[in-house]
C-alpha cells in the first residue's frame, strides 16, 4: 500500500553521493564562477551604472523568450532543474567560452590582416562556429547522458532555446550597457540604449534561440530515428544550419548596409522563424495524438477514468482542471493532479517509442515506474464530489 505520491519522472533509488551531491555542487560552482567572471569583466568595461541599465534592459526580452519556450513545453514539461541548468550554461559557460575564443580570433585577425579586420573575422567566422558549438554542447550532453529526457524535436528545441536564451541574456547585458555608457539613452543623432533595445530586444530577440534551435531539431530527430546514419548526421546538420544562419546574420550586420540587414531580416530570418513556429505547432499536435491514442488502453486497465479522457487530450482542459482543483481542494491536490497528468503523457510517449523500436533497453523498468506513479497519483487524487 502506498503512503505518499510517487513522482512520475524518476523513482527514488540509491545513487553514489558523488553523483547526487558532489557533481551538482561542482557544476553550480563552475556556473557561478563563470557568471561572476563575466559580470566583473562587463562592469569593468562599461561601468556599474551602465551594467545595471544593461541588466534591466536584458530582462525584458529574455522573459518573453522563456515564456514562449514554456508554452511550447506543455505536454511533457522538462525537469525545472535541467531548464535552469540549460539557461545557466548558456549565460555563463557558453558565454565565457565564446568571449575567450572570439577575443583570441579578433587578436589573431588583427595581427594577420591588419588592425580592425579581426573584429570582422570574429563576427563572421569565430562567433558562429564557436558560439553555436558552446551552446549546442549542452544539448548534446543531454543526448549522451540523459537520453530519457529527450522525447523528440520539441524537447530538443526547448533545451536549445533555454541555452540560447541564457546566452542572449548575458550578451544583451553587455551590448545594452555599452550603448548606455557611450551614448546614454540616445537621441535623434545617437544610437543609445533605446535603439539597441529596439534592434536586439524588440526586432530580433529570437535570433540566438532560432540559431541554436536548429541543433535542438537535429538532436530531436536523432533521438527518434531508427536509422544509424540519421542518428549521427542529424545533429551535425543542425549544427551546420545554426552556424550558417548565425554567420549570415552577423555578416549582414557587419559587412552589409542597412538595406542588406533589413533584407536578411525580413526575407530570411522572419520566414525561417515563422516556419519554425509552424513546425513546432505541428509537433505539438502530433504529441496530442500520441496521448489520445494511448488513453483507451489506460482506460481499459483502470488507470484513467472514462470521464477524464477528453480533458487529458487537451492542454487548456488540463490547466483548467488543475486550477479548479487548486481552488477547491488546495495546491497539494493540484500538484498531485499535475503529476498524474505528467505520468499519463510520459507513459503514452514511452509506448509510442516502443512501437518505433526506440524505447531503449530500460523501457520495461521505466514503464513499471511510470505505471506505479500513475496508480499512486490516481489513488492520491481527491475524488469528485
Amino acid at each position: 500500500m502506498h503512503n505518499a505520491p510517487t513522482p512520475p519522472r524518476h523513482a527514488l533509488r540509491h545513487r553514489p553521493r558523488r553523483r547526487t551531491v558532489l557533481l551538482p555542487v561542482a557544476g553550480l560552482v563552475v556556473l557561478a564562477g563563470c557568471g561572476l567572471t563575466l559580470l566583473a569583466l562587463s562592469t569593468a568595461r562599461v561601468g556599474l551604472l551602465a551594467e545595471v541599465v544593461g541588466i534591466v534592459a536584458a530582462l525584458l526580452p529574455v522573459g518573453s523568450i522563456v515564456a514562449a519556450l514554456l508554452w511550447i513545453d506543455r505536454w511533457e514539461p522538462e525537469p525545472a532543474r535541467l531548464l535552469w541548468l540549460a539557461f545557466g550554461w548558456g549565460a555563463s559557460v557558453a558565454a565565457i567560452t565564446a568571449l575567450l575564443i572570439n577575443n583570441t580570433a579578433e587578436a589573431v585577425g588583427d595581427a594577420l590582416l591588419g588592425h580592425g579586420r579581426g573584429d570582422t573575422i570574429s563576427a563572421i567566422v569565430s562567433a558562429p562556429l564557436f558560439e553555436e558549438a558552446a551552446k549546442g554542447a549542452f544539448v548534446l550532453g543531454i543526448l549522451l547522458w540523459l537520453r530519457n529526457e529527450l522525447d523528440g524535436v520539441i524537447d530538443g528545441v526547448v533545451y536549445a532555446g533555454f541555452v540560447a536564451a541564457g546566452f542572449a541574456f548575458t550578451e544583451n547585458i553587455y551590448y545594452f550597457g555599452r550603448a548606455f555608457a557611450e551614448h546614454g539613452f540616445g537621441d535623434t543623432s545617437t544610437a543609445g540604449v533605446v535603439t539597441a533595445f529596439i534592434l536586439r530586444g524588440v526586432l530580433a530577440p529570437f535570433c540566438h534561440p532560432l540559431f541554436t534551435a536548429m541543433i535542438g531539431v537535429g538532436v530531436g530527430i536523432s533521438v527518434r530515428s531508427p536509422s544509424r546514419s540519421v542518428t549521427v548526421l542529424a545533429p551535425i546538420a543542425g549544427y551546420v544550419a545554426a552556424v550558417t544562419l548565425h554567420a549570415m546574420w552577423n555578416a549582414a550586420a557587419t559587412l552589409g548596409t542597412a538595406q542588406t540587414f533589413l533584407n536578411v531580416y525580413f526575407l530570411v530570418m522572419v520566414p525561417i522563424f515563422i516556419a519554425g513556429v509552424m513546425f513546432v505547432g505541428w509537433h505539438r499536435r502530433r504529441e496530442q495524438k500520441i496521448v489520445a491514442r494511448a488513453l483507451p488502453v489506460m482506460v481499459g486497465r483502470g488507470w484513467v477514468a472514462e470521464r477524464d479522457v477528453e480533458r487529458l487530450t487537451n492542454l487548456s482542459a488540463r490547466r483548467t482542471w488543475r486550477v479548479r482543483t487548486a481552488r477547491r481542494r488546495g495546491k497539494e491536490a493540484a500538484r498531485v493532479l499535475g503529476d498524474y497528468q505528467a505520468a499519463v503523457t510520459e507513459l503514452a510517449f514511452l509506448w509510442h517509442a516502443g512501437r518505433l523500436g526506440l524505447a531503449g533497453a530500460d523501457a520495461p523498468e521505466r514503464e513499471a515506474r511510470l505505471i506505479d506513479a500513475l496508480e499512486t497519483t490516481k489513488a492520491a487524487m481527491p475524488q469528485p464530489r
